[in-house]
């Protein structure tokens, strides 16, 4: 089974105004995608559930994450430091920009006050 991740306006459908869609794009971030998802705000969650819960606490594996919940996400992953959580992953193997990656992912959904929606 698969996990994908959708920033999202709404917790009952994926939903992105075109501005900050567009703020997805401009942040070139590159993250592993599944067959849905890994463009304009998604990424395959499988692949980074244990680094997100190992640096926030929290767990991918929900239906919906709200905003407040992100901007302290994002606040832990931006006071990691992505060479040491690459080099400590032990389910998959990760480059430190993979963590610099989720850390730009967050960090729009932060600044645009977005929640993250699950999809299996």
């Amino acid at each position: 089974m698969g996990l994908d991740i959708y920033a999202s306006n709404a917790p009952d459908e994926v939903s992105l105004t075109p501005e900050q869609a567009q703020a997805f794009e401009e942040a070139d971030i590159r993250l592993c995608g599944g067959v849905l998802s890994g463009s304009g705000g998604s990424f395959r969650g499988k692949v980074y559930v244990h680094v997100i819960v190992r640096i926030t606490g929290i767990n991918l594996c929900q239906d919906w994450i709200p905003p407040e919940t992100v901007r302290r996400m994002y606040r832990d992953l931006a006071a990691s430091d992505p060479q040491q959580v690459a080099e400590e992953s032990s389910v998959y193997d990760m480059a430190p920009e993979e963590i610099i990656g989720l850390r730009n992912f967050f960090r729009v959904c932060s600044e645009h006050g977005l929640g993250l929606i699950g999809w299996w």
